[in-house]
């Protein structure tokens, strides 16, 4: 049997990278599932090359708005009669230093992050307590860790993300849900591979494996915390960065 058999999740920013390539691992394992996306034509073209069926659906969420999320949630559960995994996996990017950073461009990154995440967490763990079963994924980041140069909005939405997870995980824990999180490093993916050369090739240093991480390679671990594998798992932080920053 495959690992994520009858069950259905959804994949927040699913369209593409880190969040596409976890949305084909669970199709694989056998999950159905949605994908949450703000670019719904992006996720109806992920979801045709993907040829799934009707075991893909694609709904616009803006995971800042929580009537967006909530629809999301109804969706899924509508469509598959339950919601068993939520990752929440949506993010961007706004770097600058502290100098040049606009008031703006910090309160992006937190509400699509922090404020994003902690919609997914807490409207998904409200089906799934009555379920009285689920997982909740969330995607941080070593930069949440370690904080990095131009990424005080980031850093600190990251560094939240795992706040939120241990806390969400200690009030869930006896309803039967398990709430953990996933903290990359450097994962070839559209959002990174537009970083300068130099940058890109610094970082790459950095890593003792020598070589950059694969969003495959983030998928697995997320299959294993969606997984009854991970069943007695909750309130951890998975580092995937190649043992970069142990």
């Amino acid at each position: 049997m495959s690992l994520l058999s009858d069950k259905a999740a959804i994949v927040t920013g699913g369209a593409q990278g880190i969040g596409l390539s976890i949305v084909e691992t669970f199709l694989r394992e056998g999950a159905r599932v949605v994908i949450a996306d703000l670019d719904a034509q992006a996720g109806r073209r992920a979801a045709e090359l993907l040829d799934a069926g009707d075991n893909v659906t694609v709904v616009a969420c803006d995971v800042t708005d929580a009537g967006d999320v909530r629809a999301a949630v109804d969706r899924c559960v509508s469509t598959y009669g339950c919601l068993d995994v939520m990752v929440n996996n949506a993010g961007i990017t706004r770097d600058a230093t502290m100098r040049t950073m606009t008031e703006a461009q910090f309160e992006q990154v937190i509400d699509v992050h922090l404020k994003g995440c902690w919609n997914g967490t807490r409207l998904a763990a409200a089906v799934m307590r009555e379920q009285r079963s689920g997982a909740v994924v969330n995607l941080s980041s070593i930069s949440g860790k370690v904080g990095f140069v131009g990424q005080t909005n980031y850093s600190a939405a990251k560094a939240g993300i795992v706040g939120l997870t241990k806390a969400a995980a200690k009030e869930m824990a006896h309803h039967g849900v398990r709430v953990n999180a996933i903290a990359p490093g450097l994962i070839r993916s559209p959002m990174t591979e537009v970083m300068p050369a130099p940058i890109w090739e610094a970082k790459l240093a950095e890593i003792p494996m020598q070589r950059v991480g694969e969003a495959s390679e983030v998928a697995s671990v997320a299959l294993f915390l969606a997984s009854s594998l991970a069943s007695y798992v909750t309130g951890t932080v998975m580092e995937v960065t190649g043992g970069r920053h142990m």
